[in-house]
């Protein structure tokens, strides 16, 4: 009887699929704005993280300092994500598509501003397989941008 009991809970295990959970940033400048929602996506499954391209990033603001695959070097190493794939354009529905996630994790900052009609797509997108969108506060006083600014007006 306790064989069979261990046999089917090795089973429910084995049966059970790890939530997916899908972030994307550009990631040029890693602070602990990004650390936090990654750690957060991380409670909700497995992270998969879509790092936009050079290309895509050019779409909607200035060039990222650090190349495509200097950034991905940079942030395999951050325990909470468990793959990186590119992310080829500021939309994210070839991805999302493409992975069907759980779990979307972004920031609330993009409910405003130009990411406000990605956000929209977003969610419209992952409805199909009822999907869910979850968006922590954004950390305030910290970004890329803002960090750049910062090393400009030291350095000039």
């Amino acid at each position: 009887m306790l064989n069979i009991i261990f046999y089917n809970l090795i089973l429910m295990k084995v049966n059970q699929k790890k939530k997916t959970v899908y972030c994307a940033m550009s990631g040029d400048i890693i602070h602990h704005g990004h650390i936090n929602i990654l750690k957060i996506a991380s409670k909700y499954g497995e992270v998969i993280l879509g790092i936009l391209t050079d290309e895509a990033i050019s779409t909607y603001k200035k060039k990222p300092i650090l190349k495509y695959k200097d950034r991905k070097t940079v942030l395999q190493s951050i325990k909470y994500i468990k793959k990186i794939i590119p992310q080829k354009t500021h939309d994210y529905s070839f991805n999302l598509i493409r992975l069907k996630p759980n779990y979307v994790i972004h920031g609330d900052d993009w409910k405003k501003g130009n990411q406000k009609n990605i956000r929209k797509k977003v969610i419209q997108l992952i409805k199909k397989w009822n999907g869910k969108l979850i968006e922590p506060s954004y950390t305030k006083k910290i970004s890329s941008s803002l960090i750049k600014k910062k090393i400009k007006k030291k350095w000039n």
